[in-house]
């Protein structure tokens, strides 16, 4: 019988683990410097947990039942299962929550769909209890410095407003409204110009469909719609933050991250309220992260529903490994061990391994192996550490004396490049 892993999900071999973790330790070191710190929440979840949000389909969660008969899921994303750990652990909410996470998440395959991955690798921030236009300009920059300590090159980060789209939508029949939001954000235009709408909603329609492109004409046009004062605010403020985006740029230069304002760009999750973004890279337009503003969320986890403001964003590890692929940024190879120690005899291999310890413990960024075959010859050995590039072999005697043989280069192995195929 042939084990095979289950469909849609796989495996990581090692070059595939050493260029992810790359990824992770550069966003890592951002995620640092500004100030943010790393929080683990649990992979499973009450169902009710996750349901509680309002903006997970049930059908997309990988469900689980307990000893309990109690069920549970296995997290479609992270924002959820941090907004509840929030509530239950983070009591003073006097000053921003700034936090981040490295985690795996999971999203059942849609019906039909075979073989489509099932586990996914994301890094993210939530900004908790921080409000206003401020916050919202320091999670887009992070999230620009992070691309940008990446390497990843040429991206667009498309930046809309769920509460401004949202109202702009309540216009039109309650019947027709979703097919209204599915047109605009799948550019169908022909589905909007064939809707038995009256000629002034239709007109509407094609406006918001248009609402799309650099900032300024966005902005321009947003702003000879007919708008209540909520709207008007909400296009204040987004005028607000695009001038401080880019009078930043202006000062500290990043010509790889272009800002597209498209006020039809519609979040997977529903509980976003105010602005809502995603990066996609420049070459293959292929999304890399998304996040937004959720105001709302916390006060679902809440006893009393005492809510607070909160912004986030999370980075697909798959999509930016695959975005970095053709670069020379990526580990090609997987590290070389400093040197072998080797047993001259049977006898001698405790002193082998007590040697291996010694230099283990004074200098413990060396990696050294203990050599395991006690049949082979010293000849065989040698040719074990050329084929591997080990520059070393400390052979030991049973007294414990060393001998130390410096190699001859080697080309390297296939051995040391072994991975899978790309995370994708």
């Amino acid at each position: 019988m042939v084990y095979q892993s289950p469909v849609g999900a796989r495996d990581l071999l090692p070059l595939d683990v050493a260029q992810k973790r790359w990824i992770e330790k550069r966003l890592q070191q951002v995620f640092h410097q500004w100030g943010y710190h790393r929080i683990i929440t649990s992979t499973l979840e009450r169902l009710d947990t996750l349901m509680a949000g309002g903006a997970i389909e049930r059908s997309t969660v990988i469900q689980l039942i307990d000893t309990e008969d109690e069920l549970l899921g296995l997290r479609p994303e992270v924002t959820a299962s941090i907004a509840r750990a929030a509530i239950m652990h983070l009591n003073d909410a006097s000053y921003p929550r700034r936090l981040y996470y490295n985690a795996n998440v999971f999203r059942r395959s849609q019906r039909g769909v075979h073989g489509r991955q099932q586990e996914f690798y994301q890094a993210g921030v939530e900004l908790l209890c921080g409000a206003g236009v401020l916050a919202d300009a320091e999670i887009l920059l992070l999230l620009g410095e992070c691309l940008r300590f990446c390497g990843i090159g040429t991206c667009h980060l498309v930046l809309g407003e769920a509460g401004l789209t949202r109202s702009l939508l309540n216009d039109f029949p309650p019947h027709l409204r979703e097919t209204v939001r599915t047109a605009i954000a799948h550019l169908d235009r022909t589905t909007l110009e064939t809707l038995p709408l009256e000629p002034q909603l239709r007109e509407r329609a094609l406006q918001l469909f248009d609402l799309r492109g650099l900032p300024a004409d966005v902005l321009q046009k947003v702003s000879q719609l007919s708008l209540d004062p909520a709207q008007q605010e909400a296009v204040n403020n987004l005028k607000t933050l695009v001038d401080l985006l880019q009078d930043f740029h202006a000062r500290i230069p990043n010509p790889d991250l272009q800002i597209i304002l498209d006020l039809s760009l519609i979040q997977t999750f529903d509980y976003y309220t105010g602005i809502v973004f995603e990066v996609v890279s420049g070459s293959e337009a292929r999304v890399l992260g998304q996040g937004g503003r959720y105001d709302q969320l916390l006060g679902t986890y809440h006893p009393q529903g005492k809510t607070y403001p909160g912004i986030g964003f999370c980075l697909n590890i798959e999509d930016l490994h695959y975005t970095l692929l053709n670069s020379d940024r990526l580990p090609q190879h997987l590290p070389i061990s400093d040197c072998i120690v080797a047993a001259q005899t049977p006898q001698a291999t405790a002193a082998a391994f007590a040697y291996a310890h010694q230099l283990r413990s004074s200098q413990p960024e060396n990696r050294v192996e203990v050599e395991l075959g006690p049949d082979r010859s010293a000849e065989e050995v040698r040719a074990i550490a050329r084929r591997r590039q080990i520059a070393q072999i400390i052979w030991v005697n049973a007294q414990g004396e060393t001998q130390t043989e410096q190699m001859e280069s080697a080309p390297r192995s296939k051995e040391t490049g072994l991975h899978a195929s790309p995370i994708e």
